[in-house]
């Protein structure tokens, strides 16, 4: 299949504009913290695509620009995570999110959620900007080295989410930070981009490699989403002191990464149907909580249509794949 030809800063809008709006679709719908009819509300949906869709655009464009590859990413999503989280939203730090729960209260020290901080470094990292990188990509292989928008389109994109981040900022809560926690958190986020610009370059996979099926890339994503879940809502509630589950989350990320790095894939790129079915896996856990959340007498807010999102996500993921096959086939060719 012949590549597009597209010169150097014209702007591509279709791979943009889906990962403007799958990013917030999975980063805040599928994962039930925003359900239909809260992130279907005009003013939120703006805001919470912006933020979202605007900072995955942002991390994908610097990691291209920056011939880096998805350990960049990640590290660029885990500073994501923190600039929302701790320094947009102050759940980092405020006892009284309304999402934090007992979290706002076990691990809580020198003014700061750590479990809760930890947990959500790590989802925004993978769901809310590696994830659905990922997955538009795979969408428009076709484009996979190519700018996505141009460098002024870029500038301009940072600015209105820096503006996006302030308004947040200041109308989500009357609540504030203390300085010095807040001030470190903006540091680490600052230097986690500075990491991820000195990454080594990514390794090209050799033509001839041996790697296990793909299942297994699947298999291991579910289940360490459903690990890092259940470590952080499960040990507060059976005594384990709060640096411990720390020690737990930390290790089970590094052992899935380790599993996946050394013993599935050897330490090599994987081919794209791997890379797939690992998103696919870690995004199968929110797919049957989905229906849970909609039969969750306990919450406050209404989450009808949650089952939908599910279903809806479900399908995605298999068009994607069918996708994939149609591309392969006509490379092939």
């Amino acid at each position: 299949m012949k590549q597009k030809s597209i010169g150097r800063g014209e702007e591509i809008i279709s791979p943009a504009l889906v990962l403007l709006f799958l990013s917030p679709a999975i980063g805040e719908l599928l994962s039930g913290s925003s359900p239909p009819v809260e992130f279907f509300s005009l003013p939120g949906f703006v805001l919470l695509t912006i933020l979202y869709g605007g900072g995955a655009i942002l991390a994908r464009e610097l990691m291209h620009r920056w011939n880096k590859g998805w350990l960049a990413l990640l590290l660029l999503g885990a500073s994501y995570g923190i600039a929302e989280e701790g320094l947009i939203c102050k759940s980092f730090f405020d006892p009284n999110w309304a999402d934090v729960g007992i979290l706002g209260e076990y691990g809580r020290f020198l003014g700061v959620n750590w479990v809760w901080s930890l947990l959500l470094i790590f989802y925004h990292a993978v769901f809310s900007i590696a994830i659905p990188v990922l997955l538009v990509t795979l969408m428009f292989p076709e484009y996979s080295a190519r700018e996505w928008i141009s460098r002024r389109g870029w500038k301009l994109l940072f600015l209105l989410w820096i503006a996006n981040g302030v308004f947040i900022f200041l109308s989500i809560s009357p609540y504030r930070p203390p300085f010095l926690p807040y001030l470190i958190a903006l540091i680490i986020a600052i230097g986690l981009c500075v990491l991820a610009r000195c990454m080594p370059y990514p390794k090209p996979a050799p033509e001839k490699m041996r790697i296990v099926h793909p299942f297994w890339f699947g298999f291991t994503g579910f289940f360490a989403t459903l690990g890092l879940f259940s470590l952080a809502w499960g040990l507060p509630n059976v005594g384990i002191p709060p640096w411990l589950s720390l020690l737990f989350m930390a290790g089970l990320a590094l052992a899935a990464g380790w599993v996946i790095l050394k013993v599935l894939g050897n330490g090599i790129s994987w081919p794209q149907r791997h890379q797939f079915a690992l998103a696919a896996g870690a995004l199968g856990f929110f797919i049957l909580l989905a229906p849970l959340h909609e039969m969750d007498k306990t919450r406050i807010d209404n989450t009808a249509g949650m089952s939908l999102v599910g279903l809806l996500m479900l399908a995605f993921l298999f068009w994607i794949g069918w996708k994939m096959k149609k591309f392969e086939r006509n490379k092939a060719t």
